[in-house]
Parts: C-alpha cells; sequence; structure tokens
C-alpha cells in the first residue's frame, strides 16, 4: 500500500510556480530521501502532502485521504517537523511536550509525555529548559513531538541541519527503527550520506522532479562516467584539463582529483595527456551521488536561465 500517492501537484504564488507536477508515490514504511537545492519546492511539496497548503492542480491521497478534500483529517495522522526549531525556549522539555500532548487532546495527558520521553531518551533532561539544549537535543525533542500522538506518516524538513555527525547518526538509527515497526517517512536533506541511508530518493530541482529511485537506480540512470586521477598535477595541466571537450565536473577529493563527464570517449581523450606523467596515474572511479546531483543542479539551472 502507498501511503503518499500523487500526481501532477502543481503550486503557484503569483505568477511563479513554486512546484511544478510532481509524482510521488512512498509505500508504507519506507523512508525516501527527498533531494534538491534550496528553493527548488521541497518544502512547499511537503506543505502540500500534509495538508498545510491545497494545490492549484493535481491531485492523490495521503493515508487514504484526499489532499484537497481531508487536509484536516491528513494532519491529525501527520507528524511534521520543520527545518526552524518551532517549541518554545522558555519552557522545559517536559512542558513543551505537555502542550503538544493537549493540543492532540491525547489522554491521560501524563502518561503520553512519560511515554515519549522515555522513548526518546528525554527522561533525565525533563526538567531542562528548551532555549538551553545543543542543537542535537533540540532535534531530539522536536522529533519527541512529532510522533507523541504515533502518526502514520512522518515528514521532516532538512531535520539535521547544524547537528554535528554523531548526533545526525543517532538521529537516522532512530528513524530507522521507527521506520521498522511501521512507521512512513519523508525526509528532505542535502547531505549525501544521508541521502544513501534511505530506500528511495527523488531529486527535485526549480519545482520539477528530475529523478527518483535507489540511489544505484539514479546514479546509474545519470549517464555518468567518472575517472580518478593520483598524483599532483601541475597548474596549466589543470587549465587544460578543466577545459578539455567532455570533462564536466572536477571535484578534488584529498590527494586525488574527480574527472567526470557523459562522453567516455571524450573523457578519456582528455585524459590521455596525463597518462604519459611518471608522477600521475588515472583509472577507473565510482560515480558518486554528489556528482549527480551536480549534473541535475548545473541542468536545471541552464534551463530555467
Amino acid at each position: 500500500m502507498n501511503v503518499i500517492e500523487v500526481k501532477g501537484l502543481t503550486k503557484r504564488f503569483g505568477t511563479r510556480t513554486v512546484v511544478d507536477n510532481v509524482d510521488l508515490t512512498v509505500a508504507t514504511g519506507e523512508i525516501v530521501g527527498f533531494l534538491g537545492p534550496n528553493g527548488s519546492g521541497k518544502t512547499t511539496t511537503i506543505r502540500l502532502i500534509c495538508g498545510l497548503l491545497t494545490p492549484d492542480a493535481g491531485e492523490g491521497t495521503v493515508l487514504g485521504l484526499d489532499v484537497r478534500r481531508d487536509s484536516a483529517a491528513i494532519k491529525r495522522q501527520v507528524g511534521y517537523m520543520t527545518q526552524k526549531f518551532s517549541f518554545y525556549e522558555d519552557l522545559t522539555i517536559e512542558e513543551n511536550l505537555t502542550f503538544v500532548a493537549r493540543l492532540y487532546e491525547l489522554k491521560p495527558v501524563h502518561d503520553a509525555v512519560a511515554r515519549t520521553l522515555d522513548g526518546l531518551g528525554l527522561t533525565s533532561r525533563k526538567d531542562q529548559l528548551a532555549g538551553t539544549l545543543s542543537g542535537g537535543w533540540k532535534q531530539r525533542l522536536a522529533l519527541a513531538a512529532c510522533i507523541m500522538h504515533q502518526p502514520k506518516l512522518l515528514l521532516l524538513d532538512e531535520p539535521t541541519a547544524g547537528v554535528d555527525p554523531k548526533a545526525r547518526r543517532e538521529f537516522w538509527d532512530e528513524i530507522h527503527r521507527l521506520a521498522g515497526d511501521g512507521l512512513t517517512v519523508l525526509v528532505s536533506t542535502h547531505y549525501m550520506d544521508e541521502a544513501e541511508r534511505c530506500h528511495r530518493i527523488g531529486y527535485i530541482a526549480y519545482g520539477r522532479m528530475l529523478a527518483t529511485g535507489t540511489v544505484e537506480d539514479v546514479v546509474r540512470g545519470s549517464g555518468l562516467v567518472t575517472y580518478i586521477v593520483h598524483g599532483a598535477l601541475k597548474p596549466e595541466q589543470m587549465r587544460a584539463l578543466s577545459v578539455a571537450d567532455g570533462v564536466e565536473q572536477i571535484a578534488p577529493f584529498g590527494a586525488s582529483l574527480h574527472v567526470v563527464g557523459t562522453d567516455r570517449s571524450k573523457l578519456e581523450a582528455a585524459l590521455a595527456p596525463l597518462k604519459g606523467d611518471a608522477g600521475i596515474g588515472v583509472e577507473p572511479g565510482e560515480t558518486s551521488l554528489e556528482d549527480v546531483f551536480i549534473k541535475f543542479m548545473t541542468g536545471a539551472q541552464e534551463r530555467a536561465a
């Protein structure tokens, strides 16, 4: 069963089309990553899905409910974690969760709050003011508030922005635990390592969905070819390589250089002069998800221009 199944979602603000004919499906228990540059329409799409905005065109269902007619019912069954921390910083963790429990009319309130505190490891900090929490603990409080009413769908809008790597890993471990219990998750992110932890991903730019599938599907479907150059290139070699026919991306990775293009023969011809240099090695490499997204972003910018 698909928890999210929408087709042709479109949203305009004045003359600007922010979401343009987007199709998206998410199955029960899936973690789907939603990627794209700033201003690409990710947040607006999430708000259309959870009933905060009404589409100008398109149709579909969320949890079996119509996105147009049943927005109020959708909101009660969805947990939505916004980009910005949106809880009261002058209240304690427990007081914030009590407030949320009353909004959702959970009864008894005390039991719902205690269960949520325990489930997210917040009990020892329940009397700490939210404003004094680190980024990782604020994130955990926000997640607790989103799942305390036991939603069937969790929407996360760049939830780990500004959070340290350890807290990010712990957060994703928790997301996978929740998905293992049957919760469905749609999460927007800028981090490639987080995208690779999703079951499937979708890439959106300038309001249009450019690719969907597993990470392997998206990388394979990009048509990109990657070579790795080892050794220190002279400045003139770098300049010649950067403007060579067939070279679309050059990215340093430590002491190596990733050279990316879509035409293998042109790429090999551009790299051929380097193979005669005793201090330089050239070998085939694996195309990364970041390479693919840079290609998507560049292409979308050119079309928009």
